[in-house]
């Protein structure tokens, strides 16, 4: 999967990106090891493009191209 420049990304994409189970990225959130999400909707949470790969860039994991 490409990572956009910009824009958002919801949690199923994120995971491709940043290989770890849904549990273990809502407990990083919520530690603060992983960006904290925008709600862009009632129901709908999405993480900034540019903070996941500034995460993926930091930790040097994750399948960014």
């Amino acid at each position: 999967m490409q990572l956009p420049e910009t824009g958002f990304l919801r949690l199923p994409e994120v995971l491709k990106l940043f290989p770890v189970s849904r549990s273990t990225w809502w407990a990083g959130v919520r530690d603060g090891r992983y960006p904290q999400p925008v709600k862009i909707g009632e129901r709908c949470t999405a993480w900034r493009a540019e903070d996941i790969r500034a995460l993926i860039e930091a930790t040097g994991t994750g399948k960014a191209a």
